[in-house]
This record gives structure tokens, sequence and C-alpha cells, in this order.
């Protein structure tokens, strides 16, 4: 008996940390680390041998496929989780803002981020825009800095797939400018 369930948390264990690595390569070669992707894929590929080699030998117990199902799919939130820490990759941040006085554009220019503004129109009048590119590592810091200056601003962000030229590219390279 208690070398069936060292079988089954095995198999779990084993197919948690294979998804998690395949969902991470994944990430990667999306966001052009093909290099960082081809790595992990090696370890990927092992972990996967071994978890599968271990489920077909014993595809008889219904709890090892079971096990083998479940780490799949607590691998895919791990995965998940850890991409969100390395937190991979670039964001572009677009701000609308109705109040011109707030001076938003010169205080986010201040703490450091490149930004570019530009008078907009809306629905019901003129409107500040603001486009941002930051390090998605900075993501969170720069909406507090922008809701602590405006709460009432709207924030839309999206991950551009390729950066070429001008201020952003020699400022975010490094991160946030240093003042």
């Amino acid at each position: 008996m208690g070398e069936a369930v060292a079988m089954i948390l095995t198999i779990f264990v084993i197919n948690i940390l294979y998804v998690s690595l395949n969902t991470i390569r994944l990430l990667m070669t999306m966001k052009g680390y093909r290099y960082r992707a081809a790595i992990v894929s090696v370890f990927e590929i092992v972990v996967y041998i071994v978890a599968l080699g271990m489920v077909m030998s014993n595809l008889n117990d219904i709890a090892n496929i079971a096990a083998y199902a479940l780490g799949f799919g607590v691998g895919i939130v791990v995965g998940m989780k850890i991409e969100e820490r390395l937190a991979l990759g670039y964001i572009t941040v677009n701000v609308i803002t109705k109040d011109y006085n707030l001076d938003l554009a010169n205080q986010i220019r201040n703490a450091g981020y490149g930004v570019t503004s530009w008078l907009a129109s809306g629905r019901d009048g003129e409107r500040m825009m603001l486009e941002i590119l930051t390090p998605r590592k900075n993501e969170n810091k720069l909406y507090q800095r922008i809701i602590a200056i405006d709460d009432k601003a709207f924030i839309v962000s999206s991950e551009p797939k390729q950066i070429y030229g001008g201020f952003w590219v020699k400022q975010v390279r490094g991160g946030v400018k240093k003042k």
C-alpha cells in the first residue's frame, strides 16, 4: 500500500514539474527568449519521459492515471504563477484622464517612466492620452502610481510584440530610468 501511494504522489509531483516547465517554455518562446526556452525544453522533456514512463508501466492502476491528470492541471496553474513572478517582457500602458491639471504625464516621467502624451477627444469632451512602456516587473507599481495621482483614470495595458528605436528602447531595456 505504501509503495502505491508513493507512486501516485511521485507521478503527481513530477507532472506538476513537467507542465510548469512546459508552460514557462511556451511563454518564453512566445516572448522571443528562444535560447532560454531551448534550455528549459531539455529539462522539460527529461521530466516528461520519466513521468510518462511511470504511468505507462502501470496503466492498470487508475490512481496513477488520475495522479497524472491532476498533476497536469495543477502544473498549468503553478507554471502560470512562476511566469507571473518572472514577469518576462514589456507592457504598454495606455492611460486616459480628463483632468489636465493633474500633470499626470510629468509626474509619471519624474518617476522614471517614458511617457508620450497627446490631446484626445472622447464622448464627453477632451481627454489627455498617455502611452507608457515599462518592463512587466514594474506593472503593478506603475498602476499604483497612476491611481494615486488620478483614481478616475482609465487604464488599459497590452504586451507589444516588437519594440524598436526611440527613447523607450534606450531607457526601458535596463528598467525604469534612474534619477
